[in-house]
């Protein structure tokens, strides 16, 4: 349904995601960069942040801007996101461990007041994907930034959708073009209708390119066994420990703003 226009897309997903948000809280955030895939403790993509400024879009519970706090001795925090709910559980949860963050309710697409050249770090945990502009985005993510600051973004990998299980015959098959782009409303995801934007791995990979930012690392998340539940055993569940052997659950994405060129 690429006809959806932005303000259909931002209407559906705002009123879906203030109903689901309490079924998500403290779900996939640092140091998990998504489900069944690799963390922080890791990877170690983030540097100490002390003294720095930090920039969450999608801040969800808030549980990522308290490990960069707790964990990352980050000095100032700044979230972002378009739930009213996942607003409202961020500075509850930050209230409560007196960590202070400054809170915009705001799609990741516009800039209600977010300064420029301001942040040593801007990052979004299995959020990115919501924005119903991504190039815009990841742009205004570029401003946001100070010259050698930081941009780290983890989301579902695109071609994990496109998989799916068959139980009459127990196997995985494919049978969703990974290639189909575009919005799509799923009218119960989660209990809720709701608007996924079907994008490809190399659309993510063009915007950040063609944003000016330089990219470091694109990490295809191996399955991490350490994080399986009991559940997470069962094949016809979307993340599974044998689903995300055949396929990533998870791609993780590191980039810088470049530095000016000194003048001659």
């Amino acid at each position: 349904m690429s006809h959806l226009q932005r303000e259909e897309i931002l209407s559906i997903n705002q009123k879906g995601w203030n109903e689901v948000a309490p079924k998500f809280y403290g779900g996939t955030a640092l140091p998990k960069y998504g489900p069944l895939a690799g963390t922080e403790d890791e990877l170690n993509l983030i540097p100490n942040l002390q003294g720095k400024r930090v920039m969450e879009l999608g801040c969800g519970s808030g549980h990522s801007l308290a490990y960069l706090r707790e964990a990352r001795n980050a000095s100032e925090l700044w979230g972002l996101d378009f739930s009213d709910e996942q607003i409202y559980f961020t500075k509850e949860l930050l209230e409560k461990k007196n960590i202070p963050v400054k809170l915009f309710l705001s799609s990741m697409d516009e800039n209600l007041g977010i300064p420029e050249n301001y942040f040593d770090l801007v990052l979004s945990i299995y959020s990115l994907g919501w924005t119903p502009d991504l190039p815009r985005t990841i742009m205004l993510t570029y401003s946001y930034l100070k010259p050698g600051g930081i941009f780290i973004f983890s989301w579902e990998h695109p071609a994990y959708r496109s998989l799916s299980y068959e139980a009459q015959t127990g196997k995985y098959v494919f049978d969703i073009s990974y290639s189909d782009e575009g919005p799509v409303i799923d009218p119960s995801w989660k209990g809720v209708e709701i608007v996924i934007n079907h994008r490809k791995l190399s659309t993510y990979i063009n915007a950040v390119a063609q944003s000016g930012l330089i990219l470091e690392q694109v990490i295809e998340s191996e399955p991490n066994i350490s994080l399986a539940r009991a559940q997470d055993s069962a094949p016809e569940k979307w993340y599974n420990i044998l689903r995300a052997g055949f396929m990533p659950t998870t791609f993780i994405v590191k980039a810088h703003k470049p530095q000016p060129v000194p003048k001659l």
